[in-house]
């Protein structure tokens, strides 16, 4: 049986690249291998406050996040679905995993260059020590694999490495914490900017016709998709034909994924068209698929209730995992209890 963990940070509203990329494929690892997979699928909102937030609204975007989960078909009857602060194991591993992780490790960790910037003199703690913190999200449940991108498969490397040294510290070399595989979805989509083809779609972008929201009503949907950009080239009929036309290949990606094609096929049925017309057929597809999600959300975003007993079932199951694993962390580094 794999245990699989993946999370996302509560900080915007989710959009198309966060369900073609991963939302999707959570769903489907409910039923992979039988349904005998446990998912553990986390609203972290403690990486949420490592950057300049709004207090006010952090817990509606941790419910809104919830709630792109199981609109998207995330089962809290199968998958655990928890927000990190509700389970206090992640913050006490993660400080006994500061102690022992060497600033050399850190210090090679691109994401904190990335995301500080300038500006890094200013920046938190928290964000330069934050990969500490996700190795604790991931060893607290002994998860065994986690879905990851591009962009975050160095973390998991981190992850490794801090389990493989507190087992040889701690445990005589023999395994304890658990070092997570990567887990590779064959499906995931890498949704690129509607407005620029070589930048991915971010939900945290300053202009919001970059990226189609999950909240999305079908009007906003055909606007964006309508304006998105292309170039004055026919669709492609190959891949050859996409070579230097990143928005022309962002846009048949699309189409394939939601369509659940090949982007060859797309290609097939559409090559030597207009873009005028594909982006309609885009924009009919986009809205059959998503306005399901969209209007789930405002059912479950009308009565928080509903949400909130989701999120504390699962946060009393996240709870029962993790705390047998902070106690004997615990004890085998010697502390009095």
């Amino acid at each position: 049986m794999k245990r699989i963990l993946s999370c996302m940070q509560p900080t915007n509203r989710l959009q198309l690249g966060n369900y073609l990329g991963a939302l999707r494929n959570w769903v489907a690892l409910q039923d992979e291998e039988g349904g005998k997979n446990e998912c553990l699928y986390g609203v972290v909102d403690l990486h949420a406050i490592t950057v300049p937030h709004n207090p006010l609204a952090l817990a509606q975007a941790t419910r809104e996040t919830a709630a792109a989960y199981i609109a998207a078909g995330v089962d809290p009857k199968r998958s655990y679905i928890f927000v990190q602060s509700s389970v206090p194991a992640h913050c006490q591993l993660s400080w006994l995993f500061t102690t022992q992780t060497p600033m050399g490790w850190l210090n090679r960790m691109t994401q904190f260059k990335d995301k500080a910037g300038k500006n890094k003199e200013k920046a938190s703690v928290g964000l330069y020590s934050y990969p500490i913190l996700m190795a604790a999200d991931i060893l607290i449940y002994k998860a065994t694999h986690v879905p990851v991108g591009e962009d975050q498969k160095q973390h998991l490397e981190l992850a490794r490495d801090i389990a493989g040294s507190f087992n040889e510290k701690f445990n005589s070399g023999k395994e304890f914490f658990i070092p997570p595989e990567p887990y590779i979805m064959g499906t995931a989509t890498r949704v690129m900017s509607l407005r620029d083809g070589t930048q991915k779609m971010s939900k945290s972008a300053e202009s919001d016709m970059t990226r189609i929201n999950l909240t999305d009503d079908a009007d906003t949907i055909a606007n964006k998709i309508k304006k998105a950009k292309t170039d004055a080239g026919v669709v492609p009929h190959n891949d050859g034909e996409c070579e230097g036309r990143p928005e022309a290949a962002n846009l048949i990606g699309i189409y394939a994924a939601l369509a659940d094609q090949t982007k060859e096929q797309v290609m097939q049925e559409y090559g030597g068209q207009q873009f005028s017309g594909f982006k309609s057929a885009l924009v009919d597809l986009s809205v059959a698929k998503l306005s399901p999600i969209t209007s789930r959300m405002s059912e479950l975003m009308s009565d928080s209730a509903e949400i909130d007993a989701i999120l504390k079932a699962g946060a009393e199951k996240a709870n029962e995992l993790a705390k047998p694993t902070l106690e004997e962390t615990i004890k085998l580094m010697g502390f009095w209890s």
